[in-house]
Parts: C-alpha cells; structure tokens; sequence
C-alpha cells in the first residue's frame, strides 16, 4: 500500500504548473528527508525485540523520544539559511528554482522524522502482541489523509506541487502516529499490568547502554541503505540534462518501488520460517527464485511495451521528451526487483546464522559500487544523469548479492539437528 504513495504524488505534481521543477524539487526534498529519517527506521525492530516489560517500555520509549528529537535537530541544522544554500547550490548545484521550492518543502516536512519514529516504536510493541492487522489499518489511515490532503490543496489552493507532495506526506504519516498512539494504548496498558514490579529493580533491567549497543548496527545499517536514493539524487544536481533527470527519477524510482515492495517483506518471512525448520531452505529457496521472476517479469512488460506511454505520459502526466527518459530508465530497472528478493533472502540466511556484520559490509559494498558507478557514467562519460543512476543502482544491488553469495557456505542450512 506505501508504494502506492509515490506514483499518486508524482501524478498530481506532474498536472500543476511547472511540473519539472516541482517533481525536481519534491524529489530532492524528499531524498533529505528519507536521508535524515534513517536513524529512526529501526524503532520497530528494537521495540519488537527489547520490549517486553513496563520497564524496558519506558527505556526504549525515553531512547525513541531522544533519536526523534536529535533528527528532528539535524532537520532544522538544513534549514538554516547558509547551511542549506551550502548544501543545494555550493554542494549539490540545484538550480535556483528547484532550491527555492525544495526549501520550502522541507520546512513542511520538519514533522517527518518524529512522526515515522513514534510510529514504528508503537508499530513495534503491536507486532510483539501478536496485533500485526493494525499496522495494515494504519495504513489506510495514512493513505487517506495522504490522499484527501492533495486532492484538497490540488483543487482549492494554488500551491506549488513540491508543497503539496511534501504537505500530503507530512500529514499522511502524522496521522497514522496518532493512530497507531491510539491503537497501541490497550497493548500498553497490559504490558505495564502484566509487569512485576519487582522487575523495576531487578539486576536484569534494560539499560541505556544496552540499547544503543543492540540499536547501533541497525541503525548504521539503515542509514547506509537509505542514503542510496538521495545520494543518486544529489549526485544528479552535476550530470547533464539534471533538471529533467531530477524531475524523472521520483516517477521512475516510485514505480519501481512497487515490483520492488513485493519482496521487501521476504526477509523477515525467510526468517521465521528458517526459525522454525531449516529444513525449509529449499522451499524458500525455489519461493524467491518464482518470486523474483515475477516481480521482474511484470516490470519488463511495462518498460518493454508500450504501456510506458500509458503510464508515464497519460497516469503520471509527464511530457512525451520525459517519458522518453523514463521508458529508458525504467527499462535498465528491469533485473532489480528480482535481485532484490534474493537480497532479502540472502539477508535472511545470514542473520538466522548471526552473521549480520556481513549483511552491514555487503551494503558498504552496494552503495560503493554504486556511486563509483554513477561518478564514471555521468560525471565521465557524461550520460544523463537518471540513466547513471539508475545504471549504478542496479550495479550497486547486483555487487551486494555476489557479495553475500561468496560466503554463503558459512550459513547453516542443516536441520535443528545439526
């Protein structure tokens, strides 16, 4: 449902005015604000893991305010007038249009990183409860506001289109941390209930130190992750025809997403089922290979067809010079879904087998590549500069696969017996 996010906005920016420089602009302010928001990703997987008590939930509900406060910190660092100018016109070398309304996007999207934080610690303390259908319901919510607040601005107000995508994001996920505050509140209620209160002063109680030790690998494994999108983003700002690659890469990067989401979940599927039997390597095995062929397959029959004109030029409202760079991006994005579900599969094995220090390395591997990739294609060889990037991507997701395959002897895929 979240990848449906990306091809709405994208479509409703590309029907106002100016729709170049605005999908530009939303693409570069939304790259800043996935870029800050990483450190907080991993709330749902500490919260999942660390809290099962009133006193653990206090701890990690005390860390989570701190981290959503400390990047909300670096959000209003951007926004300070030189520091920004330094970073979009001195480093990044946006054209003015594009930094002037991507500095106003960003200025509406400052309750981004608190709101996706809060969320996914609650998200967290739900899916430890069992109450997993919730977090489907909080999408809906987030979906809809997201929804009715572009269509609200779109046809009422005359304002740019990189404001409204911001707006509509920005609102979309506040709304869905008050819904989650609200559904958590029963689960919270009996956490603290079922607590002993001896537990409050027991030896094994969760400190701070514990958490940051658990928490940092996650996080610098999600920031390293998350940086791959705004680092192709910025690195655009210097490669020829950068206005219109800047307005192209959000649409393509959007449905992309949407065969790439298929496999996101895998990860986490592989790895319970492992849990439980690793007998079940085999299935899993053949899953993703079906898997990833399909999720590669449906992209190719929109990118080799002409279901491109279809989508980019009627749905998405780009201009026929634009969709003809999105048709050529698209097309080197074909083999991406597929690898990234054996990515996810590959993940899996390593952390059933408490290797996750190669999962972080292989990422190192992955966006390494991948800039170096993008410096030689469009700083070099000077091609435009979404096909570099794009390009890079995939090489960087193919580098991070060969990566983890060359260690793959060191999983276990015995059964529980040995």
């Amino acid at each position: 449902m979240m990848a449906t996010e990306g091809p709405f906005l994208a479509a409703v920016i590309a029907r106002l005015a100016d729709p170049t420089v605005n999908l530009a602009a939303y693409g570069v302010a939304f790259a800043f604000a996935i870029l800050i928001e990483s450190p907080v990703i991993m709330l749902m997987s500490a919260s999942t893991a660390l809290v099962n008590n009133a006193q653990t939930h206090k701890k990690l509900r005390n860390f989570m305010h701190a981290m959503n406060a400390t990047a909300t910190g670096f959000l209003l660092i951007v926004l300070i007038p030189p520091v920004y100018n330094w970073l979009a016109v001195g480093l990044l070398g946006l054209p003015k249009e594009v930094t002037q309304l991507t500095y106003g996007a960003l200025w509406i999207l400052l309750p981004w990183p608190s709101a996706i934080g809060y969320r996914r610690f609650l998200h967290g303390l739900l899916i430890r409860a069992g109450h997993t259908r919730l977090l489907a319901y909080g999408t809906i919510f987030r979906l809809s506001a997201m929804v009715l607040t572009a269509l609200t601005l779109y046809s009422l107000m005359d304002v740019p289109g990189a404001w409204i995508g911001a707006a509509s994001l920005s609102f979309g996920v506040t709304v869905e941390a008050v819904v989650a505050h609200i559904m958590a509140t029963r689960t919270i209620k009996e956490l603290n209930a079922a607590s002993n209160p001896s537990d409050l002063y027991s030896e094994k109680q969760l400190d701070y130190r514990e958490i940051v030790q658990f928490y940092y690998p996650l996080a610098l494994t999600s920031f390293i992750s998350l940086t791959v999108q705004p680092l192709l983003t910025f690195l655009m700002g210097r490669t020829p025809a950068p206005l219109e690659s800047l307005a192209v890469f959000p649409v393509v990067h959007s449905l992309s997403f949407f065969f790439r989401s298929f496999g996101l979940s895998y990860q986490e599927v592989a790895l319970a089922v492992l849990e439980e039997n690793q007998k079940n390597f085999p299935k899993l095995a053949r899953f993703a290979v079906w898997l990833g062929l399909s999720t590669s397959i449906g992209i190719a029959l929109m990118a080799f067809t002409p279901l491109t004109v279809v989508w980019f030029e009627r749905i998405s409202g780009l201009s026929p010079d634009l969709t003809a760079l999105a048709t050529t991006s698209l097309k080197i994005l074909v083999p991406v879904p597929a690898l990234s579900v054996f990515l996810s599969f590959l993940r899996s094995l390593y952390i059933q087998s408490r290797l996750t220090h190669l999962i972080t390395t292989a990422t190192i591997v992955e966006v390494t590549t991948l800039a170096l990739l993008f410096i030689l294609l469009g700083w070099i060889f000077d091609l435009a500069g979404v096909v570099s990037a794009f390009s890079a991507f995939l090489g960087g997701r193919l580098a991070g696969v060969i990566y983890l395959l060359k260690d793959i002897r060191k999983c276990r895929f015995a059964g529980p017996s040995g």
